[in-house]
């Protein structure tokens, strides 16, 4: 079975809800919790004996280069998650490449180990943003776990593969993309990746479609953010809709993580991704075959 274990690097105040209301030239004046919740992350792992991917914003590896050592001392992948957490369909192709080039810079700079993985921020290769898939086979990139195969107001391809695949993107460029998990139930897809669906589903529900997916054995991929182990972070004045998605069940994160780590085997992207190619798990598709 596989079952890919990843973390989203970034600070509480980086996410793309608070777009808005804290500005990127403000960063750096405001109080950095990473460390100290990353580390728990990291104990956590160790104590139950389970690496991970940490996909890296680049403005996060320009101010904590030693906590990126530390990561990869002990045993986890580092990977990009972009420079300063812009979604790639507002970016643009050329901003986008240039993005990944800054990013990828920084995190290689501060952990001394070559990046081949990448994650966009908040998902958001779309259908709109397919182009941005030969731009990372381009750059040297050949992981991805950026596609959400769920409708969603911000990301998504509804229709994508639900399993990973090496994707043929023409003129002998090949990717291999993990998309984030989902469990079929009749007509409906059941976000089951983690971040705020772990948070948002009931426990109960969300350990019985995993499960599903286990004993299914379909390779799943587990996602969390450091702040969402954060329940005291400091709150952003913003409208309910925003506050319910961030906040929401932050004190209960770190329980339920700690079922999944205790119940269920897990490893990071590129070697859950190796393995599956290794085995004749990851069948190479075409865009064109999408609905």
């Amino acid at each position: 079975m596989i079952n890919a274990l990843t973390v989203d690097l970034e600070e509480y105040f980086q996410v793309s809800n608070f777009d808005r209301v804290v500005l990127r030239e403000q960063w750096d004046s405001l109080p950095s919790r990473l460390r100290e919740q990353t580390t728990r992350l990291l104990d956590l792992f160790e104590a139950s004996e389970h690496r991970a991917t940490f996909f890296v914003l680049g403005w996060v590896a320009e101010r904590h280069a030693a906590l990126l050592r530390e990561i990869r001392t002990r045993g986890h992948e580092v990977a990009c998650h972009g420079y300063s957490h812009e979604l790639v369909y507002q970016l643009g192709p050329e901003r986008f490449r240039k993005d990944l080039r800054r990013a990828r810079a920084a995190l290689e700079d501060a952990c001394g180990a070559a990046v081949d993985a990448y994650r966009a921020p908040s998902y958001s290769i779309t259908r709109d943003s397919l182009w941005a898939l030969r731009i990372l086979v381009e750059e040297g990139f050949t992981l991805d776990s950026s596609i959400f195969p769920i409708r969603h107001p911000r990301y998504g391809i509804p229709g994508f593969f639900r399993e990973p695949v090496h994707l043929d993107l023409g003129d002998g460029l090949y990717l291999s993309e993990f998309p984030l998990t989902t469990l079929r139930l009749g007509p409906v897809l059941l976000p089951l990746a983690g971040g705020a669906y772990l948070r948002f589903l009931p426990a109960p529900l969300f350990r019985w479609g995993f499960q599903r997916l286990v004993q299914a054995r379909q390779a799943t991929v587990l996602y969390l953010h450091p702040w969402e182990i954060d329940p005291t972070q400091p709150r952003q004045k913003v409208g309910w809709r925003i506050r319910i998605n961030h906040y929401y069940n932050l004190s209960r994160t770190e329980e339920r993580l700690r079922w999944l780590l205790t119940h269920f085997p897990f490893s990071p992207l590129g070697e859950s991704l190796r393995t599956l190619k290794e085995t004749g798990q990851l069948p190479i598709r075409r865009l064109e075959e999408l609905a």
